[in-house]
Parts: structure tokens; C-alpha cells; sequence
């Protein structure tokens, strides 16, 4: 979208203009009827159309190709040119979306300014729409564990290419972070980024949701996939896509071009399309819920983002990360973390992950006392681990009904794999931590039946199989 297309069927004067253009620095295109016009425009929008509205031997005036530029290419503006102009054909020419109206014989210098306006006014009307597309939404990549280093090197090898990527992960572990994150890194970033809500949307609206409708009465309304045209398409939670979607959206994918509910023109979209789930797609295929050919388009990359249990390291981090994010976008206090409010968040269960964390960050700020650092006593599990009285811990009902040796068994195993995975499956931090030598750490794990593996590229402590079948 860098130059600018002449149309008219009199070849002397559309070579005139293209030398005027090209004496000034700009790149033209030429086109001497109806069909050369669109087949122009359909291999590639130009920046900008000057055309006459009567051609010769043409299937379409120029009339009918500016309704046409109008309602697929609403972003590129068109100069009307011709030698029997009238008050009526100006009038009609604007009323399609014309951005001027210029009668031949035409002044040169006229025409070089009434384009140049144009373009401007086309360029600042895209900036506009940019800004208005653009959200709060981040795409900071927070964390220094080995998974998320892991997860951020495969994204980064992702980012300059247009291959599908399909995000798999809990709900809640930032998937589309992710996604925002390849965008933001890659050659389309200053185009749209359009989330496609696949659970939010009624079946029974998502073809228009998604395709836009043409009707009589209010004309040409442009859907997700026409938004992200240029950009990025994020079907979010893809598995809940309805059956009958999934085939045209198929189609879409293969042609890159589909019709509007109600239209029957077709429309062009240049789109990198990037999904997520948090469900076993190999299942809904086989339950005939997901198209399996959909799924192989979908799939080209496939990038698994780690829980937040998988990833306990980068707590702090990501706590201190919201914390800032809160104080500049609510005003909530500037508060840091204690040591003991860091080592109960790390060994807390998180089954809503990140969001569960961003959560109950907020919920601190909001109902904590002052602006001193964050204690361990406000955060919820030190309340409902805690007891009654200053210094006691109450026990779970399933330890208080064992025998003392095995409630000590019992207990030393879970805490002991708890503080390994919180410190990322690293034996030494763990023996330092929990005041031990590292050698008789790994004699006790080795007598209650705790061994460490590798996942998600990171060592995670776990009960021996074997072991535990046998004891």
C-alpha cells in the first residue's frame, strides 16, 4: 500500500499523470479499464486511486469500481477524474466515499495537492483507528525460571515467521500473553491484533461475528476477520468454536478470502492466525466436537505454556510486576513483598495460575493497611493454614488421624516437595533453606520416597511410583 493506481481508458493521458507522479516521487500503477483496475487492486491495495468515471469497452464505470474499493479497501482514498463532469456525477462520486472530484481538463498543480491531502487524511485516519484498536493489554513476558525460559525461546523463534501457532495450558497461565507477545515482536505489530472470544460468543452469532453481514438497511458491517486484516486473528479457546464455523473457517484459511453473511463478493484478508486451549483437542476430535483437518491447519507450532506451579520461581517476580502495574493504573499502594509472604505464596496451590496470582495481588492492595510490605498473615492461605493462636499450626484431619511416626512421614514428604519445587527442583537452595546438609536432603528424600524428574524443562520433585504402590 505504497503507490498509487491510475485508471483511464485514454493511455495518453494516464501515462501523463503517472510521469507528473513519478517526477514528484511517487510510484504508480496503470490500468486502462475495469478488469486491469481490479485485478490491480485485489493483488495489492494501493495507496491511493486516481479514476475516470467513464471507461470504454469495461464491465464496470468508475462508479461502480469506487462502491467496490468503498465497501473492501474502505481505507483507500479515490480522486474521481472526468471530462464530462457535472454537478450530479460529483455529487454522486462523494456520496459513494470519493474523496475529491477534479473535471478535465485538470490543473496539474490542483490535482498534486488534492492528492497529497488525500493520502494525509488517509494516513492520519489509520493512525486514528490504531489508537482506538489499541488496548491495555500486555505483552510483558514477566519471569527468569528454566520453563519460562524455555516457553520465551520458542516464542522468539516464532515471531518472524507467519506459521500458525496453537498455545496450549491451563486456563488462567497466559496464553494470550503469548500470543500478544509474538504480535508485538513481529513484522505485523503496527498492524491489528483482534481476539476472537470463542467461548464468549453465541453460536448462533459467531458466522457474523466473525465473517461481518451485508444488509440493505445499514450496508456493509465488517467482522473480526475483516478488522485483522494485515494483522493478527487469535482465536482464543478455539475448542469452543461452533461445528459449523469450524468448516468455514477452514476455508478461510486455505483461501484467505470468504463472503459476508448476507453478501455474495468476496472478500481478501492477508492474516496470521494464532489459537489457544486449555482442552485435550486430540479428545474433542475424536468426540466429533473439533474438525480434525482444522486442527492440522491450527497446529503447525505448537507451544506449550507452563502453570504457574510448574514455573514457582517467577512469583515474586510476577507479584512485583502487578504490583507496579496496579499502582500506576489505580493508584493501589507501591507495597513490597516480606520473605515469609514470598515463601507462602510460592508454596500455595495456584489453580487459576497467573490470573489467580494477578488476582489475589489486587485483592491485597485493596484491602490491605497502609503501605508497608506485604505479610505473609494477609495473604489467604496463612489464614486458613493458620491457627487460632499466636505460634500453632493446626493440623489437616487426614494427618491428625495417623500415628506419630507416619503424620511425621507424612508431613516431611509434603513439605519437603513443596520447598523442592518452589525452588525450581534445585537440591542445594532447598538444603540451604530448610537448614540442611545437601548430602543428608538426599538421604531423607530418598527414604521417604521422593524423587525429581525432568518437565517443562525444569527438575520437579515428585513421590516414587514404585514406592508409594509398595509402601
Amino acid at each position: 500500500m505504497s503507490d498509487i493506481l491510475i485508471v483511464d481508458d485514454e493511455r495518453d493521458i494516464r501515462e501523463l499523470i503517472s510521469d507528473i507522479l513519478q517526477d514528484e516521487g511517487f510510484a504508480t500503477r496503470l490500468a486502462g479499464n475495469s478488469d486491469e483496475a481490479m485485478g490491480e487492486i485485489n493483488t495489492e491495495a494501493p495507496a491511493l486511486i486516481i479514476l475516470d468515471i467513464w471507461l470504454k469497452d469495461s464491465r464496470m464505470d468508475g462508479i461502480d469500481i469506487l462502491k467496490t474499493v468503498k465497501r473492501d479497501n474502505p481505507d483507500v482514498p479515490v480522486v474521481i477524474i472526468s471530462g464530462h463532469g457535472n454537478i450530479e456525477i460529483a455529487v454522486a462520486a462523494i456520496k459513494q466515499g470519493a474523496y475529491d472530484f477534479i473535471e478535465k481538463p485538470f490543473n496539474i498543480d490542483q490535482l498534486l495537492v488534492v492528492i497529497r491531502r488525500a493520502m494525509e487524511t488517509s494516513r492520519l485516519r489509520r493512525e486514528n483507528q490504531t489508537l482506538k484498536r489499541r488496548d491495555t493489554t500486555t505483552a510483558e513476558m514477566i519471569g527468569t525460571s528454566a520453563p519460562y525460559r524455555a516457553l520465551l525461546s520458542q516464542l522468539d523463534k516464532v515471531t518472524k515467521s507467519n506459521g500458525r501457532v496453537m498455545l496450549t495450558g491451563p486456563a488462567g497461565a497466559g496464553k494470550e500473553v503469548a500470543a500478544r507477545y509474538i504480535h508485538a515482536n513481529s513484522a505485523r505489530a503496527s498492524a491489528p491484533f483482534v481476539t476472537v472470544n470463542c467461548a464468549g460468543v453465541a453460536p448462533d452469532r459467531m458466522e457474523e461475528v466473525l465473517f461481518g453481514r451485508e444488509t440493505p438497511d445499514r450496508g456493509v458491517e465488517p467482522g473480526l476477520l475483516e478488522q485483522a486484516h494485515g494483522g493478527v486473528i487469535y482465536f482464543d479457546e478455539v475448542a469452543d468454536m461452533p461445528l459449523g464455523t469450524q468448516s468455514k473457517i477452514l476455508r478461510v484459511l486455505v483461501d484467505q478470502q470468504f463472503t459476508r453473511v448476507g453478501g455474495t463478493d468476496k472478500v481478501r484478508v492477508d492474516l496470521r492466525v494464532i489459537s489457544s486451549t486449555n482442552r485435550d483437542l486430540d479428545q474433542a476430535i475424536k468426540a466429533d466436537t473439533f474438525r480434525q483437518e482444522l486442527y492440522h491447519r491450527l497446529n503447525v507450532v505448537p507451544i506449550a505454556v507452563p502453570s504457574l506451579e510448574e514455573r514457582r520461581e517467577d512469583i515474586p517476580l510476577l507479584a512485583e510486576h502487578f504490583i507496579a502495574e496496579f499502582n500506576a493504573s489505580q493508584g493501589l499502594p507501591q507495597r513490597s513483598l516480606t520473605e515469609d509472604a514470598v515463601a507462602l505464596m510460592q508454596t500455595m496451590v495456584w489453580p487459576g495460575n497467573v490470573r489467580q496470582l494477578k488476582n489475589l495481588v489486587e485483592r491485597v492492595l485493596i484491602l490491605g493497611d497502609g503501605s508497608g510490605p506485604i505479610e505473609a498473615r494477609e495473604l489467604p492461605g496463612e489464614e486458613e493454614g493458620g491457627g487460632g493462636e499466636e505460634g500453632r499450626v493446626v493440623l489437616s484431619g487426614a494427618l491428625a488421624t495417623l500415628p506419630l511416626r507416619e503424620a511425621r512421614e507424612a508431613f516431611e514428604r509434603e513439605y519437603l516437595l513443596t520447598q523442592i519445587n518452589r525452588f525450581g527442583g534445585n537440591i542445594s537452595r532447598t538444603a540451604n533453606f530448610v537448614g540442611m546438609e545437601r548430602s543428608a536432603l538426599h538421604r531423607k528424600l530418598k527414604s521417604l520416597g521422593v524423587v525429581t524428574s525432568a518437565k517443562a524443562g525444569v527438575r520437579v520433585a515428585h513421590v516414587d511410583e514404585e514406592i508409594e504402590a509398595t509402601g
